[in-house]
């Protein structure tokens, strides 16, 4: 189980000669357990990738704390705190390494968490890491470049679970795929997940995927929490006029591939260009088309 407590991130913010911070999460909490998935959803810059980076451990939370439990309940050691929490990051293109092979990425964690007695078993071992996420073992020979970008998350995914993760915090990981092969890639982590117990945080702008993929979904607005609960309600009975905005702008697979008719009293009420502020409870309007 991981549990996020009053997750805060302030970044120091310089205009002229006057310094100030932004405040990008404020006060987040949430709980990941074993065999399920909290979805945390909302617009770019509303503070989802920094939480997966400071779940990760590449950003320092500013305020808060990050707790993993073994299955007695007690704190995950620091050491071993990498060996359980892993994340496979958005751009399959970016997060690998182009001058090595599949295998190098694969053993490379096998052998720096002590997973692998020694080469040639991290090389055994990387072999069943790609027939896990359904990929032959002979693409360990290959470079990224010689792969597909759905192969390359897959490889990518595999990586994640070879020091033995048990919480994968998934930041975006379709978003740069074809659409076609979307699909193939949610539905391998779904089977990874159910088959060992993953706790997964899923990240992610687009609102179908996380009704469908998650359990429980956290909408995100100015870095907090405005609405959350149980998958189906949240995008089906929305009470925040911001996650119903999302949900006006998302495919209503009821239309049959149609766009969703935009709900209209929510627009007007919101402006095209209008953000809620959560502050004051008011929408701020900016110049509409």
């Amino acid at each position: 189980m991981l549990r996020a407590e009053d997750l805060t991130k302030d970044f120091p913010v310089r205009t002229g000669l006057r310094r100030t911070t932004l405040r990008a999460v404020d006060r987040v909490s949430f709980t990941l357990e074993p065999g399920r998935t909290v979805a945390l959803v909302g617009e770019s810059g509303s503070g989802k990738s920094t939480i997966a980076r400071m779940i990760a451990r590449l950003e320092k939370p500013s305020g808060g704390a990050i707790t993993v439990t073994g299955p007695g309940g007690q704190r995950v050691p620091d050491r071993e705190y990498r060996h359980r929490v892993q994340m496979v990051f958005q751009d399959p293109f970016a997060s690998l390494n182009p001058f090595h092979t599949v295998e190098h990425h694969l053993t490379r964690p096998l052998l720096l968490h002590g997973r692998a007695r020694d080469h040639a078993d991290a090389v055994r071992q990387a072999g069943e890491l790609l027939e896990r996420v359904t990929l032959p073992r002979d693409f360990a020979r290959r470079r990224p470049h010689e792969l597909s970008g759905g192969q390359r998350q897959r490889v990518a995914i595999a990586r994640a679970l070879a020091p033995g993760a048990q919480v994968v915090v998934a930041d975006e990981p379709v978003s740069m795929l074809d659409v076609s092969i979307r699909l193939g890639v949610l539905k391998l982590l779904a089977r990874l997940q159910r088959e060992e117990e993953l706790a997964v945080l899923y990240i992610t702008h687009d609102l179908a995927t996380a009704r469908h993929f998650s359990d429980e979904i956290l909408v995100l607005h100015r870095g907090r929490v405005v609405e959350r609960g149980p998958s189906d309600a949240v995008i089906l009975d929305a009470h925040h006029p911001y996650t119903k905005l999302l949900a006006a702008a998302s495919p209503n697979p009821d239309t049959r591939g149609r766009v969703l008719d935009v709900r209209r009293d929510v627009v007007a009420q919101a402006g095209a260009a209008a953000a809620y502020d959560h502050h004051t409870g008011q929408w701020a309007h900016a110049v509409s088309d």
